[in-house]
């Protein structure tokens, strides 16, 4: 792969003045967005601004074209069983907060995740505890940072609702979910998956899988803010209660009464997020004419790479194999704050990057970390960007330490 070709697609590599250098390693967060989805965008603004599915004018009509053709275009990229069973929301978050609310909980039932969610896949299980009565358990993590799946195959019975992240923000481990799905559906679980840093970086095939439910955002894969998708067997969708409600979630309703639609329309309330939907597929359209196995075969190099470079040198969290972090790098420097190398290497070679608890605050007071610095990739980067630095590390440990 040759990120050269592609770093003319995405205007905010293009500085076009010296010394205004953007070398971007903040990729787990958001990536940056082609100009092809920035178009896309336009488009609609400018073509075709109008209410999609309510009017019946040749404006709202192209609306709806547009809308649904991105909801196919999400239902083979990931080969999700049944196109009424994507349902646009406005991120992970959101996604896993409809399933919290809407899945049909009896008190006492079982909700088992990892000891790496992000806080968008734990908190609304704990408030679902709180507020419901669900059991919340975790399953800890081998000393070497896998997933223990001889655990997780004690734990998982009777478990009512598998949830877990596919991909850990925090250090890029990936965990069986082929097993999980095929062992939790064995016990009679309902199995989902935070996918929101894998869809972007690998292959995820819902049917070959028999995942029964998936959420991930379109930020994460070259698409605009405030969208996002929770993809799920027909089935499951219909018996889950609505979430929120309003219009277009309805068939009917009197002063008493309301009949309400079947998916996707019953959760998706209100006017949508039309421009960014649309646009969502244009990313996961360029996306997928990159392909994802070429991506994450990139993201691994790059990985190995920085390893070589910084493996003596920097306290690398996570899996000890690059392979097994994907294209995030996270690490620590005895001694000093995960903040202030995040703002030295932006303030010195204009690299962002991240630094703090990534959202992911329980594995650090569980592990009694403080925070760490993670450098993360996508299709854009290079190997000379990780050179720089690279060099930007060594200076840094050379000044301070």
């Amino acid at each position: 792969m040759k990120p050269d070709g592609y770093r003319k697609d995405f205007p905010m590599l293009d500085r076009g003045e010296e010394g205004n250098r953007l070398i971007y390693f903040d990729n787990a967060c958001m990536t940056l967005k082609p100009k092809a989805v920035l178009d896309k965008i336009m488009e609609y603004y400018s073509e075709y601004s109008g209410c999609g599915g309510r009017s019946l004018h040749s404006i709202s009509s192209r609306v709806t074209e547009e809308y649904e053709k991105a909801r196919r275009i999400t239902k083979g990229f990931i080969n999700a069983p049944n196109t009424n069973g994507i349902i646009f929301t406005k991120n992970t978050t959101e996604s896993i907060n409809l399933i919290s609310n809407s899945f049909i909980f009896k008190k006492g039932d079982k909700v088992l995740g990892t000891d790496h969610e992000h806080n968008s896949n734990l908190v609304p299980w704990l408030k679902a505890r709180d507020m419901k009565g669900i059991i919340y358990d975790h399953v800890p993590s081998k000393k070497d940072h896998s997933f223990d799946i001889e655990l997780f195959k004690e734990m998982v019975k009777g478990v009512r609702l598998v949830a877990m992240v596919h991909v850990s923000n925090l250090d890029g481990r990936v965990i069986p979910i082929k097993d999980i799905v095929e062992i939790s559906h064995d016990a009679g679980a309902t199995v989902f998956f935070d996918c929101a840093q894998s869809i972007p970086h690998m292959p995820v095939d819902m049917k070959g899988l028999d995942v029964d439910l998936i959420a991930f955002s379109g930020h994460k894969a070259c698409g605009p803010t405030g969208t996002g998708v929770l993809a799920g067997k027909i089935e499951i969708l219909e018996e889950m209660d609505t979430f929120i409600v309003g219009g277009d979630t309805v068939k009917e309703t009197t002063y008493d009464k309301v009949d309400f639609l079947k998916p996707p329309q019953k959760f998706e309330a209100g006017l949508q997020n039309y421009a960014g939907i649309i646009g969502m597929g244009a990313g996961l359209e360029y996306i997928n004419n990159i392909g994802l196995e070429e991506i994450h075969s990139h993201e691994i190099g790059l990985n190995r790479y920085v390893t070589k470079l910084l493996g003596d040198e920097v306290d690398i969290i996570g899996p000890e194999y690059p392979a097994d972090r994907g294209g995030i790098f996270p690490f620590r420097i005895l001694g000093l704050n995960a903040h202030d190398i995040s703002m030295i290497v932006d303030e010195v070679a204009g690299i962002a990057m991240r630094s703090g608890r990534h959202c992911v605050h329980s594995w650090f007071n569980g592990n009694r970390v403080e925070s760490t610095a993670r450098a993360s990739f996508y299709i854009y980067n290079t190997k000379e960007e990780i050179d720089i630095f690279s060099d930007s590390i060594l200076q840094i440990k050379k000044d301070f330490l």
